[in-house]
């Protein structure tokens, strides 16, 4: 038997109570409290606290996508929306993801819609997939609505997958840049102000700041430390300021090299998500709200919403997008095509799907593009400490011989 913690409301007088239980598992708890008279709105294992057991309990996006395809299939083949979560969950081995199921299962038996019981898990299902899981239930098509998050899903983790790879082998160098550097400055320096002051010769400029720079991280490590961390922390927790977030939004949408395929990243999410929420009938301002938080970049959002205060004053989405920063010209003209044919969901698919080819070719040449950047750095600085140590030797060694 394990002991939950909960939050439920009564149901008699809609009061909202705490405490905890005893059950053996999260599901058997929510019907013991629904048996109590009250309706569970979050139960949660007491002794699954702390990062990590926080970090274990973490659904993966894998997980999340193998439930949507494995429940979308059996809403499909026709089976109730009880039987196939309880079929989804016997065919499920993450524990994580076990326990979503079984809170959805119960939330679901306790009569609650399944958008509303996906609410209670926003770390796991996203506006996007709320707002389609509710209109596949409005319109009769849960099976289609699910399809079309599993097909998306698996198109963004791939998409996820390919940019973090592309940026290993620039990784990759620039650690190498690093150990370079402080290989020569540890183990070479040190024995060139050795050999100039056993030959009683005046360091050169250059070297005589390479060995005092050494001196003074080797006396001063300590400090040196504390500064770094401060500036980590400094750094992360700007990250999380509205400022922060915003300034590395930008940095994003303008830092070259990258900055070609963050904007079409953004705009491929943001055209694919509209697609499938209008082709769902979600209404055209609610799918514009919901893409705008889909395409992950604070900036980009804030100027979909500007459009989409045009259109809700009477404008077309065409003219609403058009001219908008950082909103690539296609996308807005695939709207007007869509405007015009009736098919506005289509055309917005079809520009994802340019913009996702195209993000294809960027990511396979961001290693060509960064490896040149990287080996003039690379240069650069193994040039300087060149300067100050190899060279120095070579000039004693002519002098004396």
């Amino acid at each position: 038997m394990k002991r939950f913690n909960y939050k439920a409301k009564e149901v008699k007088t809609g009061k909202i109570v705490k405490g905890s239980i005893q059950a053996d598992s999260e599901r058997m708890a929510g019907k013991l409290l629904l048996d109590q008279g009250y309706m569970p709105e979050k139960i949660v294992d007491e002794n699954a606290e702390g990062f990590l057991a926080k970090a274990r309990s973490k659904v993966t996006t894998k997980d999340r996508i193998i439930f949507t395809r494995q429940f979308a299939t059996l809403i499909g083949a026709g089976l109730p929306l009880s039987n196939s979560l309880q079929t989804v969950l016997d065919q499920t081995a993450s524990k994580p993801m076990k326990a979503v199921i079984e809170d959805l299962l119960a939330s679901v038996e306790a009569g609650k819609s399944l958008s509303d019981a996906c609410k209670k898990h926003p770390e796991v299902f996203n506006n996007v997939y709320q707002s389609l899981v509710a209109a596949g239930e409005m319109s009769g098509t849960l099976d289609v609505s699910l399809e079309r998050l599993a097909n998306q899903q698996e198109k963004d983790a791939a998409m996820l997958s390919k940019i973090r790879s592309a940026m290993v082998y620039p990784g990759i160098i620039l650690l190498v840049i690093i150990a370079v550097l402080v290989f020569m400055m540890v183990a070479v320096v040190p024995q060139v102000k050795s050999l100039y002051a056993d030959m009683g010769e005046e360091l050169p400029g250059l070297t005589a700041f390479l060995v005092q720079l050494v001196d003074f991280f080797a006396k001063f490590w300590w400090a040196v430390v504390i500064v770094i961390g401060l500036i980590i922390w400094g750094f992360l927790n700007f990250r999380k300021t509205t400022t922060g977030i915003k300034t590395f939004a930008t940095m994003k949408l303008n830092v070259p090299v990258f900055k070609k395929m963050f904007q079409r990243l953004y705009m491929s999410r943001f055209a694919r998500t509209m697609e499938m929420l209008l082709s769902a009938g979600v209404s055209m301002l609610d799918a514009m709200g919901i893409s705008a938080k889909a395409a992950s970049n604070v900036v980009v959002e804030e100027q979909i919403m500007i459009a989409a205060d045009k259109v809700k004053s009477g404008k077309a989405l065409s003219e609403s997008l058009k001219g908008r920063d950082y909103m690539l010209p296609l996308v807005p003209q695939m709207a007007s095509i869509g405007e015009e044919s009736g098919k506005i969901d289509e055309m917005l698919g079809k520009a994802a799907t340019v913009y996702e080819n195209e993000l294809d070719e960027l990511i396979a040449n961001i290693s060509t593009m960064v490896e040149p950047v990287l080996m003039v750095v690379m240069a650069a600085l193994i040039g300087v400490v060149i300067g100050g140590t190899l060279l120095p030797i070579y000039s004693l060694v002519s002098s004396v011989g």
